[in-house]
């Protein structure tokens, strides 16, 4: 009962994608979990933060079809106690130190002042 291909090796030795590949869902065993993710994005203005439940159990769903490589949700910021807190950026305008000392605070303009040869027609 063993399928043989062209090259005459067994076919039976089935093992998840490596990492990194990513095979289209072809029995759609995963689709309604995509389909919450992506009605929750459309909900949220394409925000993702508040769908990562969703984006985790849609990666869950593929990894138990072995669609995808068994991957710790942690390092994929998908932590199992599932409260996710948007980290912001730091704000470069509280430190005013290092913005009072930016030319263009002082009235620099980029560009103004540069002296041209007129060699290519820039008098």
């Amino acid at each position: 009962g063993k399928m043989v291909d062209a090259f005459g090796s067994g076919r039976n030795n089935v093992r998840p994608p490596e990492r990194g590949v990513f095979p289209l869902d072809h029995d759609r065993e995963c689709k309604p979990a995509m389909q919450e993710f992506l009605n929750c994005l459309k909900t949220h203005n394409s925000d993702h933060l508040p769908c990562k439940s969703f984006s985790k159990m849609y990666l869950e769903c593929r990894m138990e079809k072995d669609l995808m490589a068994k991957e710790d949700l942690d390092k994929l910021g998908l932590s199992s106690d599932s409260t996710y807190t948007r980290v912001l950026p730091s704000d470069s305008s509280t430190n005013k130190k290092s913005s009072s000392n930016r030319k263009e605070d002082n009235g620099f303009v980029a560009g103004i002042g540069v002296k041209t040869s007129g060699k290519w027609g820039w008098n």
